[in-house]
């Protein structure tokens, strides 16, 4: 996938703030959920994930978001939720920020994403076992963003999502093969990322 229009933001119009979700109950019991029929309406919070929330919001270190954007699965829901009402913000849903879908991994434990991984250090188009490629990851991801950057100005958007999809779109956005995107320290349950101007 090309990164060409991240090269254009040589001054981005907002601030971005890319969250993870909270621990969940996915973390907990070991499994991959990414599909809507598994994520959208269970698979929430963990009791751990709710104590990280607090934590994050009680010691905020981050500029104070004005719009709130998330994936619709639960977890991200419940994680976008908790921040937007700290502020007083609406939530916005955006089904392109959903987790990355695993295809029959799906369900699944969750010691299948190494194998997957390395699939997609060869290639980024890969879609072994009916996963969704790396670079459609990208390219839907990239699209939110380049859609809030045309959309909006002056704003700071916090932005929930998963793990892969976030690790992905930095990779995306520093310009670095998209092969690489586990080459990052791993995004941590709760972890914000601050992002832009």
């Amino acid at each position: 996938m090309s990164n060409t229009f991240t090269a254009t933001f040589y001054h981005w119009r907002n601030r971005y703030l890319l969250m993870r979700h909270g621990h969940s109950q996915a973390n907990e019991q070991g499994l991959i959920i990414s599909s809507p029929g598994r994520g959208l309406c269970d698979f929430g919070l963990s009791p751990l994930g709710e104590e990280q929330l607090s934590t994050v919001i009680d010691q905020w270190r981050w500029p104070t978001p004005t719009k709130v954007v998330h994936s619709d699965f639960l977890r991200t829901t419940q994680t976008a939720d908790r921040v937007a009402k700290a502020f007083g913000l609406t939530l916005e849903k955006e089904e392109r920020l959903r987790e990355r879908y695993f295809g029959e991994l799906d369900g699944q434990s969750d010691r299948h994403y190494p194998d997957v991984w390395a699939l997609d250090a060869q290639d980024a188009g890969h879609q072994q076992h009916q996963v969704e490629a790396v670079s459609n990851v990208a390219k839907r991801m990239c699209a939110v963003v380049e859609q809030l950057e045309r959309r909006c100005e002056g704003e700071t958007v916090l932005v929930v999502s998963h793990g892969d999809p976030l690790q992905i779109l930095l990779t995306a956005l520093a310009n670095k093969p998209l092969t690489q995107h586990r080459e990052q320290p791993a995004l941590q349950p709760a972890s914000i990322t601050p992002l832009g101007s």
